[in-house]
């Protein structure tokens, strides 16, 4: 672990713990979905696309015209 850490210090001697391995298995961090907080299915579904969209544009926030386009893809219209 050790070695790693220093493998990724930059010149400043600053770590950069954010970059993830490849092989760890670690999670990406969730917004919406990190658990079973909504039983409305419709509330799941929402959150589940907004996390796709995100993992699928590499974001970790999304803009409220993007959130607009996610729910727009669900079929939601004025």
């Amino acid at each position: 672990m050790l070695e790693q850490l220093e493998q990724r210090k930059t010149e400043s001697g600053f770590v950069e713990r954010r970059q993830s391995d490849q092989g760890s298995g670690g999670r990406e961090r969730r917004q919406f979905r990190d658990g079973n907080r909504s039983a409305r299915p419709e509330v799941a579904e929402l959150a589940d696309a907004i996390d796709n969209y995100k993992i699928k544009n590499r974001r970790r926030f999304i803009t409220f015209e993007e959130l607009l386009d996610v729910m727009a893809g669900l079929g939601y219209h004025k």
